[in-house]
């Protein structure tokens, strides 16, 4: 089934326009949610309750304030909001090709697929090509949603993907991070180097690996649907221990080794992040989606 844009721009630089097409990256469909309900099983809706006097407060009577001093606010009409917002030209203006290896990932926030619209295919794997043969990305500036964004354009295979990045001053300098900076002992080095050569892999393989949490939460809820009780295991505090770093090292060497001997004799070893279990829907159906609904992490969505 082919991909639906979300949205519609057009990358420029010089006299260069591509008239592209965004996609989103993240597929939410198969998340687990739970909403809200009374104990009657009716769904409950949100209200916005005034903090002076507990009295609901209905849409029409609301409007949006920017806190400027501890608990004084200066408000602004919906007029007054569009005028604050950037004019939506949809358009991705590249300023500069830098590096690609230089972006730290933590810069990182959303990303999405772009692809070519009607007539820019030429165009479009011009630019691709190009980027991926000088190792560049294009950092630009991307207007739309009322907002400004920070981007960078950079190639994936055969596609071009945009990554919306945080600007400068939204993060936190590592610099602030207490490390208590040593010196790595050259034997403890080696092991943990040694400990690195067994567990390597030259490809990635995301596919290799599930949300282990969210299948166990699927058969429970199957479980629940199929009219069985759901028992709550007791919690086990790890207990705490003063660990040799070097004789830890010299262990997880020792322990791989080991697997990788009985794999080797037929007998598959085990892998570190456990038994896959495959993904079960409920047969009853996944709890109806709604806006008051909640992750099945425990937060609000």
């Amino acid at each position: 089934m082919a991909a639906r844009p979300m949205a519609s721009a057009t990358i420029s630089f010089g006299l260069v326009s591509i008239p592209c097409k965004l996609f989103p990256t993240v597929d939410n469909t198969s998340a687990v949610r739970f909403n809200y309900l009374s104990k009657d099983g009716s769904r409950l809706r949100q209200q916005y309750i005034r903090a002076s006097d507990g009295e609901i407060v209905e849409r029409e009577d609301r409007v949006q304030g920017y806190e400027f001093a501890k608990g004084q606010y200066v408000t602004f009409t919906a007029d007054e909001l569009k005028a604050l917002n950037v004019v939506a030209t949809n358009a991705i203006d590249i300023d500069e090709f830098i590096p690609l290896a230089d972006v730290e990932r933590v810069f990182i926030e959303r990303v999405y697929y772009l692809g070519p619209d009607k007539g820019a295919a030429r165009s479009y794997h011009l630019l691709r090509a190009a980027l991926g043969k000088t190792g560049r990305a294009a950092l630009a500036r991307y207007a739309a949603r009322g907002k400004s964004y920070l981007v960078l354009i950079r190639p994936m295979g055969e596609a071009l993907v945009m990554e919306q990045l945080k600007h400068a001053d939204e993060l936190r300098k590592v610099d602030e991070v207490p490390l208590d900076v040593c010196d790595v002992n050259d034997g403890e080095l080696d092991l943990a180097v040694q400990i690195i050569a067994q567990r390597t892999n030259d490809k990635f393989e995301p596919e290799n690996y599930q949300d282990e949490v969210k299948n166990r939460v699927l058969e429970l809820i199957q479980q629940k649907i199929d009219g069985q009780d759901i028992a709550v295991a007791p919690e086990e505090k790890a207990e705490a221990k003063i660990i040799d770093l070097m004789e830890a090292l010299r262990q997880s060497v020792a322990d791989r080794g080991g697997a990788d001997k009985e794999a080797k004799r037929g007998r598959p070893a085990k892998r570190a992040s456990g038994k896959r279990a495959s993904e079960k829907q409920p047969s009853g159906g996944a709890p109806a989606a709604g806006d008051d609904k909640t992750a099945a992490s425990g937060g609000e969505g």
